[in-house]
């Protein structure tokens, strides 16, 4: 029983990265349950037993993203400047991933419609990484490296709105804009204006 689970999940595991390729290549309009079955070695049936939409395919690839970047960066529990420099190694990985990056963009442009089954994903994804932010500001203020009295949540705010609007940048013209340099002065200025 246990082989048969791990054999489920490896390929569950296979389809969510063949169809997070498809959907950063092609968006989620673009994006082919076919090509996606195809690419990953499985009938569209065998597809469709494990995801019976193509919208709960794609709320499940974007959970896979985001758990893959929890797996690999932590907001450091003791919070401060070690979670802002957790951010700075965010966007230099992202710097290295330019099709997870287009995934996101792409996936986050068209889920501004109330309709498109990813809003109500992005909106829960924003309202989580905002709170996460603003709570390892506040850690680090309690633990005195960071000021007192500093708004946690509109410096959370102002960061991910740097991130997400260098992302657009860099992917619209990557040869001027160094996403991951431009981000990290970002973070050194903020260091320097929120140290006590």
């Amino acid at each position: 029983m246990k082989r048969g689970y791990a054999s489920g999940a490896a390929r569950r595991e296979r389809i969510l990265a063949t169809a997070l390729l498809e959907f950063a290549e092609n968006g989620y309009r673009g994006a082919s349950l076919a090509r996606i079955a195809e690419r990953a070695e499985l009938s569209q049936a065998g597809l469709l037993h494990h995801f019976r939409t193509k919208e709960l395919l794609l709320i499940a690839v974007l959970d896979y993203r985001d758990e893959l970047d929890t797996r690999k960066f932590d907001l450091a529990p003791e919070g401060g400047i070690d979670a802002l420099r957790a951010l700075v190694g965010v966007v230099e990985h992202n710097s290295r991933v330019p099709g997870l990056v287009q995934l996101f963009s792409v996936i986050s442009g068209e889920a501004v419609t109330p309709g498109h089954p990813g809003h109500d994903w992005a909106r829960r994804r924003y309202r989580r990484l905002r709170a996460n932010v603003a709570a390892a500001l506040r850690r680090g203020a309690e633990r005195g490296e960071l000021r007192a009295g500093l708004d946690a949540e509109a410096h959370a705010d102002r960061l991910i709105a740097m991130m997400d609007g260098l992302q657009t940048q860099w992917l619209i013209d990557p040869e001027r804009v160094d996403m991951a340099a431009v981000f990290r002065g970002y973070v050194d200025d903020l260091i320097a204006l929120l140290r006590p």
